[in-house]
């Protein structure tokens, strides 16, 4: 079952980067900002935003659920591995059981990731020293909450999380979708 993640519900920032023309297309893949996920995601998503708040911090959601027929454009602009799934094995986010995300301050500012959301390089990977040591702990400290919040993490991505066994889930088309996201 999906859940819509509303902001003053789940106490998050939603942004939506593939509703707009600000990611790595250039255009919308998204025409409705809608943002959904598997109820099983979405109770992990509220203890990772109550993790947050407990330290003065807030989530800001960039993805969430993305339909197939939404992963297919992604990768037919670029069809890369290592940071997209190849839509004939299905994502993560196709199933609405991962998230892209990052931290807020308490005045609403980003806090330093040491890349900006969906750069394609290795700077993006966990690990990366060549980061500042700032952005370094910061992204140690999404790491935690997340992690602690019951969420696995993908090693080539900073803001990229999922549930653990995501495989379980069936792949969601935007026709199964509550209000459809695509149209």
């Amino acid at each position: 079952m999906l859940i819509e993640i509303k902001e003053s519900e789940y106490k998050v920032d939603i942004n939506l980067i593939y509703a707009t023309n600000e990611n790595f297309t250039g255009i919308p893949v998204y025409k409705r900002p809608i943002c959904y996920l598997h109820e099983d995601a979405a109770k992990a998503l509220l203890r990772a935003s109550q993790e947050a708040s407990s330290i003065g911090l807030k989530l800001v959601i960039f993805d969430a659920l993305r339909p197939t027929e939404a992963q297919w454009k992604l990768w037919n602009h670029t069809p890369d591995p290592n940071f997209l799934a190849n839509p004939e094995r299905g994502s993560p986010h196709s199933r609405g059981v991962a998230i892209d995300l990052s931290l807020l301050d308490q005045n609403g500012n980003q806090l330093e990731m040491g890349t900006e959301f969906d750069a394609f390089t290795p700077l993006s990977h966990h690990g990366n020293k060549e980061i500042s040591i700032i952005a370094r702990k910061n992204r140690l400290l999404l790491l935690g909450i997340m992690t602690s919040a019951g969420w696995d993490f993908y090693k080539n991505e900073w803001w990229h999380y999922q549930l653990f066994e995501s495989r379980k889930y069936p792949l969601i088309n935007d026709e199964d979708v509550p209000q459809s996201i695509m149209m």
